[in-house]
């Protein structure tokens, strides 16, 4: 069973791949931008002029639904430059019953659906630049590169002046060739640089138009589930540490309670017997005392907050009854690599509660807990040799551990097929 919560982000291509990607999207944009202006003006203009006549609101649906539909088409190339999810707005739906009528006016009542048709009349302004500067660029690239091997075929008069005559470095053709050359490498080594800005220039102006309210929307819904995350995570822990209070620490005080009044009691006619009792009653005080520490470290860890989280997952391993191989980031440990405290506490717990359940239901015979800081992220994974079946549900320890690291902003995989092994990977940002 495999088990994912989160989003991942796309890598990052090659110099010379995305430098293709880039080319491609800015050469399709202009015929997309063409076509898009000529079909939507004339069927808003259509919709406009016969509106007044009712015929005009089916064309002007039809029209917002063709532009929706190039929408679409830019939405799918957004990701090769943007390096982004695809996203597509939540448009409104007419319900299954609606008449002919309200199915009319549903994508006229839609705002997205007024954005597609500004993007798809407006965006050929910015393809014709971008596509100008790009196939500019490309051509002057590629021609004074390649100067060298077709200068003697170009023809020369007596009286011709090039360039590198006029800028006074001489008529011959070694200062042609090499002037014209110079400018094809410059041009070709800032050619990504340019047909990236180009590209994003574009990109830029769709995504704005097209995915911008939609982005927002799914932000805030994120943020919703996080504080929602966070919510579930404080109240589940809270009532966990109210349960372990009163079945345990709790107990032991009125037993403490009781022996004390006891002692009393014996102090006057059996002094030796009131002994025997303050004896219990020592014993009870160290072993209240003892589960107080342990509760102590489900809320926050001495050690954690003081030596940092290296120095906590060790404690974590050293108590744990199954045997642990540890590998921890060294940077973790320094002073100035110390991590948000939200990061550090939520990835404490994530292997607190990964080894209690390795420890309660996997049947493991050893465990390996690794933890690793890269640019961007903290990776915290931990594996069993157990018998597997984990998996994330309401009422589980895992269900915790996925609260939590939802309202961190973080990705959890729970990757644990009946017959082992398992493997639970928590990815924090920083």
């Amino acid at each position: 069973m495999t088990t994912t919560t989160g989003a991942s982000a796309t890598p990052a291509p090659s110099v010379s791949r995305q430098l293709l990607r880039d080319t491609g999207y800015v050469l399709l944009g202009l015929p997309l931008a063409l076509f898009g202006l000529v079909v939507l003006t004339a069927g808003l203009a259509l919709g406009v002029g016969l509106a007044v006549l009712v015929v005009g609101l089916p064309i002007m649906t039809g029209t917002l639904y063709t532009a929706r539909g190039l929408a679409d088409v830019e939405r799918l190339r957004l990701p090769t430059v943007l390096r982004m999810p695809r996203i597509r707005p939540r448009y409104l739906t007419p319900p299954p019953a609606a008449g002919a009528w309200r199915r009319i006016f549903t994508p006229i009542r839609d705002g997205q659906s007024w954005l597609d048709l500004a993007h798809g009349i407006s965006r050929s302004v910015v393809a014709v630049v971008t596509f100008g500067i790009t196939v500019a660029w490309w051509a002057v690239a590629l021609a004074g590169t390649l100067y060298p091997t077709y200068d003697w075929a170009l023809p020369y008069g007596p009286d011709d002046r090039g360039l590198a005559e006029l800028l006074g470095l001489g008529g011959g053709p070694v200062a042609r060739i090499g002037l014209n050359t110079a400018i094809g490498l410059i041009f070709l080594l800032t050619l990504p640089i340019v047909v990236r800005g180009c590209a994003l220039l574009q990109a830029g102006f769709a995504r704005g138009l097209l995915t911008g309210v939609a982005e927002m929307r799914d932000r805030i819904t994120v943020l919703e589930e996080q504080k929602r995350a966070a919510v579930s995570a404080e109240a589940a822990a809270l009532r966990r540490l109210e349960r372990d209070i009163h079945d345990g620490p709790q107990q032991r005080l009125v037993r403490l309670a009781m022996d004390l009044s006891r002692a009393r009691q014996q102090l006057a006619t059996d002094p030796g017997a009131a002994a025997r009792t303050l004896d219990e009653a020592i014993a009870q005080t160290r072993d209240t005392l003892a589960e107080l520490r342990a509760l102590s470290r489900g809320i926050a860890p001495p050690v954690l907050v003081d030596r940092g989280l290296p120095s906590a997952v060790a404690a974590l391993a050293g108590r744990s009854l199954v045997p642990v191989d540890l590998t921890l980031d060294d940077r973790l440990g320094n002073p100035k690599g110390r991590l948000d405290p939200l990061v550090e506490s939520t990835a404490y717990f994530v292997v607190a509660e990964a080894l209690t359940n390795v420890a309660k239901h996997s049947g493991a015979t050893g465990c390996a807990v690794t933890v690793v800081r890269h640019d961007d992220r903290l990776e915290v994974t931990v594996g069993d040799d157990g018998a597997g079946g984990a998996h994330v549900a309401k009422g589980h320890g895992l269900a915790g551990i996925a609260d939590r690291v939802r309202a961190a902003g973080g990705l959890l995989r729970v990757d644990s097929p009946v017959g082992g092994p398992t493997v639970v990977r928590a990815e924090l940002p920083l």
